[in-house]
């Protein structure tokens, strides 16, 4: 059952203890609801979950630890507490400010992020907790069904696609790398530090797991609807160079990151009570899938994918 933000506040020692105390509601989320909680003079952000989140696939354990993870190693907000069961999150409010996507696609910022990327698939310890797109995509097609949900005239289509991609893949394994996974551009702040460079944040973990590092690659970069040049400066900055191989499979992991937000959106049309438009934005992605995996291109990408 959901606590109320007064309820979860009892279940956090430093703040049920605090003298002073103010809440305050902070806009963003669409799952999830997430509050500034001003205490003693220290600032925290806590984060309430939202109903069902689970037929999403989202484990509350593995999104701690990754974003324990990320908080050591400076990328994301500290984590403080976590509550249990119920798996809400407490961490050190960031003070700072988003990226616009006309920023967020400039050489500077797509390097910081490379950086940011790098240093968390190399540096994070392992979790339990997978994080496989394709078998993601299959566990919310499954749900979906269930839920009554609306799929795309071409569905199997989509799917013979995905498989074609997977089955190029799988010539050459991807080692399983702490990933985040859902780099939408609201998940990235610039923190303010007075009299200092303000660090780049990575938040929201809920996606987390042990995954493919091109999928960051390339979710990152269909979210933020880069060109190849713009594809080829984060590669160089991540690899120290940008390869055939490297390139096609960036390329591939945009599309099926694309598949699995469309399928999120159809999720949602048939479990969420939320007044959101879960179906435009299913078919939204559908739309620029067709348009990215019928690219001239997709024929040699199976190929460079697979070479040795």
């Amino acid at each position: 059952m959901t606590l109320t933000l007064e309820e979860a506040i009892q279940r956090v020692p430093f703040l049920r203890d605090a003298k002073e105390i103010k809440t305050t509601v902070l806009k963003g989320g669409i799952t999830n609801n997430n509050y500034r909680i001003d205490a003693d003079g220290k600032s925290y952000m806590l984060r309430i979950t939202g109903e069902n989140t689970d037929l999403l696939g989202i484990r509350r354990d593995v999104e701690y630890a990754s974003n324990k993870a990320a908080g050591l190693l400076g990328i994301a907000p500290e984590v403080l507490y976590f509550i249990e069961p119920e798996g809400y999150l407490v961490t050190r409010f960031i003070k700072g400010k988003t990226i616009p996507p006309e920023e967020m696609n400039k050489e500077y910022n797509i390097r910081r992020v490379a950086r940011k990327l790098r240093l968390y698939h190399r540096n994070a310890p392992p979790v339990d907790g997978e994080f496989n797109v394709f078998r993601r995509v299959e566990w919310l097609t499954k749900v979906s069904k269930e839920h009554g949900s609306k799929f795309p005239f071409d569905f199997d289509w989509i799917m013979q696609k995905m498989r074609e991609v997977e089955e190029a893949l799988l010539k050459d394994p991807y080692i399983p790398t702490p990933c985040h996974d859902d780099l939408l551009n609201l998940n990235f702040l610039d923190e303010d530090v007075p009299g200092e460079k303000g660090e780049l944040k990575i938040l929201d973990w809920e996606y987390a797991g042990m995954g493919d590092i091109f999928f960051d690659l390339g979710n990152f970069c269909h979210h933020h609807r880069f060109n190849d040049d713009q594809v080829r400066i984060l590669l160089q900055e991540y690899f120290g160079e940008v390869t055939p191989k490297n390139f096609a499979r960036t390329k591939l992991m945009w599309c099926m990151s694309e598949i699995h937000e469309a399928m999120w959106g159809t999720t949602q049309t048939g479990i969420s009570k939320l007044d959101e438009d879960f179906q435009g934005y299913a078919d939204l992605w559908f739309g620029r899938f067709r348009e990215d995996i019928t690219d001239y291109r997709y024929e040699q990408w199976l190929k460079d994918v697979a070479a040795k």
